[in-house]
């Protein structure tokens, strides 16, 4: 099972579509969204993706009950109130966009994997028994590289995609 991580698309949905064809070609089996996605009609892009989506508010996230109203009525997927965990194929995964409570969350215990975003650069690592992933920014914005993340649940491998 494959799992992509997105954070930071900041409503550029050349990129977004880009890494929608980055993560359908990787078969995921679930994307994650680390926040930002800004706009309601970032959805658009999204509507491509062969998988579903679960994803957190960011910082610079507007109109809160419009984007988890697109992201629901067109079918992509569910935004959910920052941090949320959910469980996926039998493994603990939580998913913010403060980089601030990510320390705390990882050293609890409760968690497999920490998904964070907010920084827009990518980090890898293990913290305590969590699996730490920030994908970086997709946008490209602030450090002029677009990047997501592919975890492999069977591995742990975890592959961070420019594109």
């Amino acid at each position: 099972m494959k799992v992509g991580i997105i954070s930071d698309t900041h409503d550029n949905l050349a990129a977004t579509s880009k890494a929608v064809e980055v993560f359908n070609r990787e078969g995921i089996d679930i994307l994650i969204h680390a926040g930002d996605f800004v706009s309601p009609f970032t959805e658009k892009p999204f509507r491509a993706l062969k998988a579903p989506l679960v994803g957190v508010y960011g910082n610079n996230d507007g109109d809160r009950l419009l984007l988890k109203e697109k992201y629901r009525e067109k079918g992509v997927g569910e935004i959910h109130e920052d941090p949320y965990g959910f469980e996926f194929e039998a493994k603990r995964m939580i998913v913010t966009h403060k980089p601030v409570i990510v320390d705390a969350l990882a050293a609890s215990g409760m968690y497999d994997v920490v998904v964070y975003g907010h920084t827009h650069k990518a980090v890898i690592e293990h913290k305590r028994d969590a699996l730490v992933i920030n994908p970086g920014e997709c946008c490209g914005y602030l450090t002029g590289r677009s990047t997501v993340a592919i975890l492999d649940l069977e591995t742990w491998d975890v592959e961070l995609l420019e594109f």
